[in-house]
């Protein structure tokens, strides 16, 4: 692909560094080229100083992460999905992830959390985009598609890894769906799937090509569609995960590959492609 004239920044996942201080991570993330991190806001006044400090020192931004969206019962649910989104606006991210809702809530449930979501980002003008994830609201193609066509101002991160595992497919049946949720992405979370699970173990590696060519280009089609509308800066994050995510030595749990060196080499191939 062309380079193209469309705002990118790239974050760093804190997944998967949690064993380093926030001032060792952010100062190896800044070193490698990164414009920012993305992670979660603890409720804990010692750590968010902590990563505040940090992020001021290094001169990064923050894509905020939410991820608990744990409970069953959808009251507790809501009200504590709520309380991390203020928690995350406070610490005045550039945008915020959200694996907002459940595939087992209906789509009146997971829209009233959207609908929240939408209010408290009008409130503070954060964008929030809702994760294309597993055993949240957008957990397949399928569905998600349905909720994007009676939802049609819904931003979008587009992890279309999770989708490939749900579908065990590269979702070639599936072309309407993943081009729609293409027109709602504004982040990326740059993390190559395959039919039989959410990473493969090197995307370096030749027999990945296709995993590899797919995601190549539902991105591609992100970009361009932010080309065409003149929309903000988008916002990518390479996310290969840690164990078990990434794939390992039985008993040892020994990572056959860096996650590190994986997520690095993500953003160096996609600032090449688009810049």
């Amino acid at each position: 692909m062309q380079p193209t004239n469309v705002s990118l920044q790239f974050f760093c996942p804190r997944w998967g560094q949690e064993h380093e201080t926030y001032d060792a991570f952010c100062r190896k993330v800044k070193e490698a080229g990164y414009d920012g991190i993305e992670a979660p806001v603890s409720f804990d006044a010692n750590e968010r100083e902590e990563q505040a400090n940090a992020l001021v020192k290094y001169n990064l931004l923050l894509i905020g992460q939410y991820y608990q969206s744990f409970e069953k019962d959808f009251a507790e649910h809501k009200s504590n999905y709520e309380k991390h989104l203020i928690s995350l606006i406070q610490a005045k991210p550039v945008k915020i992830d959200s694996q907002t809702g459940k595939d087992y809530f209906s789509f009146e449930q997971n829209k009233e959390l959207f609908d929240l979501a939408q209010k408290l980002s009008e409130e503070y003008n954060i964008p929030i985009a809702h994760e294309t994830h597993r055993n949240k609201a957008l957990f397949a193609a399928h569905t998600s598609k349905l909720i994007l066509e009676r939802l049609p101002g819904l931003p979008v991160t587009a992890d279309f890894s999770h989708w490939c595992a749900v579908a065990e497919t590269l979702l070639e049946d599936q072309e309407e769906a993943t081009a729609l949720a293409c027109k709602h992405a504004i982040h990326i979370h740059a993390r190559i799937g395959y039919e039989e699970g959410p990473q493969v173990n090197d995307p370096r590696a030749p027999e990945w090509q296709n995993a590899l060519n797919a995601h190549l280009q539902w991105w591609d089609a992100i970009i361009a569609n932010h080309q065409n509308t003149g929309a903000g800066a988008i916002t990518i994050t390479p996310e290969f995960g840690p164990w078990p995510y990434i794939p390992s030595v039985p008993y040892t749990k020994q990572p056959l590959s860096s996650q590190w060196d994986i997520n690095v080499y993500m953003m160096r191939l996609l600032k090449k492609r688009y810049q």
